[in-house]
């Protein structure tokens, strides 16, 4: 099979087209055909050599996609089944999504409907499972208001998206720059969410301008300062989770916050949700997508053989929406 291998720690240059044996799926795995790879900044992590847990190369990145069943040895999923899935230690302990031929384990697989294309679901898992996980960690209840911080984040667009389809009473984001924010206004799907121009105010005082009693829930993807700022809009009793850190692993909280408004603050990893979650998860979202009440934002997708490429332009250019890999059929 043909595939984008890490053949060292560092930067784009080092993922390169090579072509491997097929793998095969032992107990417990799916075998799935590659119809589309998303591209996370996990991969960029893993590229980086950021991760002391993580295989060592050469790996095949690539912790989600999208695409049909060739094998399953359980006969959960019969052959041919379109199916999107988190490739749980693909791309991270054991090689993942960029390319043709990926392993996942059977309960993270979830039967894909004819309306959502490969390219589309192959951005789901990372982005959309954490969002609604989160808020289920959260004790989000219809009628929330919910603080995503990072409007053109695949995470924090997420967000936004299933929480205004659940109910939520308001939506707040941010916008790094005046291009967000005007992205922001174009995405039809998002709806009447209020975005924080980070160039114009820092996120505590728009939050102070915008929701002076505080907001329910934060789901931030984006860490930092943001992190402590969030926290202090948060309302009486608010919940704040946090799953990443692409702005920083470090942020300052005030104490007070959390004990005078008896509000927590707890972390969040896709990484141990269970199959039971993950399948109610998508049994929640996938019937919004096919149906349109969530549309997704898309950037672009790119050649599998321009991987390296791909992960450039999401790590650096910051596009607004989800980058893909369509990967071509065998």
């Amino acid at each position: 099979m043909r595939a984008v291998q890490m053949k060292a720690h560092g930067g784009y240059e080092e993922l390169q087209v090579v072509d491997l044996p097929d793998p095969v799926a032992s107990a417990g795995d799916v075998l799935v055909k590659v119809g589309a790879a998303g591209v996370t900044p996990l991969d960029r992590t893993v590229l980086a050599g950021l991760i002391p847990t993580a295989a060592r190369p050469p790996l095949v990145l690539g912790n989600e996609g999208a695409g049909t069943v060739l094998e399953d040895p359980s006969g959960t999923f019969r052959r041919g089944e379109r199916v999107v899935f988190f490739a749980g230690a693909g791309g991270v302990m054991r090689d993942g999504t960029y390319a043709e031929l990926a392993i996942a384990p059977v309960g993270n697989l979830a039967p894909l409907p004819d309306e959502i294309s490969d390219v589309v679901a192959a951005g789901l898992p990372a982005a959309y499972l954490s969002a609604i996980l989160a808020l289920r960690q959260a004790g989000f209840r219809k009628g929330d208001s919910v603080l995503a911080p990072g409007v053109g984040g695949s995470v924090g667009n997420a967000t936004l998206k299933v929480a205004g389809a659940l109910g939520a009473s308001r939506l707040l984001s941010t916008a790094g720059s005046p291009g967000k924010l005007d992205a922001a206004r174009a995405d039809a799907g998002l709806g009447a969410v209020e975005v924080i121009e980070l160039g114009t105010e820092n996120l505590a005082e728009g939050l102070k301008r915008l929701a002076p009693d505080g907001v329910d829930v934060v789901i931030d993807a984006v860490g930092g300062a943001l992190t402590g700022q969030a926290v202090s809009g948060l309302a009486r009793g608010g919940r704040a989770i946090v799953m990443g850190y692409v702005a920083g692993a470090t942020t300052e909280v005030a104490i007070t916050d959390l004990v005078w408004k008896r509000a927590t603050l707890a972390g969040f990893s896709l990484f141990a949700s269970t199959d039971e979650q993950q399948a109610e998860a998508y049994g929640t979202l996938l019937p919004m997508i096919s149906d349109g009440r969530i549309r997704p934002a898309r950037d672009r997708a790119y050649p599998l053989d321009q991987a390296g490429e791909a992960l450039r332009h999401l790590t650096e250019d910051r596009p607004f929406g989800k980058v893909t890999l369509a990967v071509s059929d065998r």
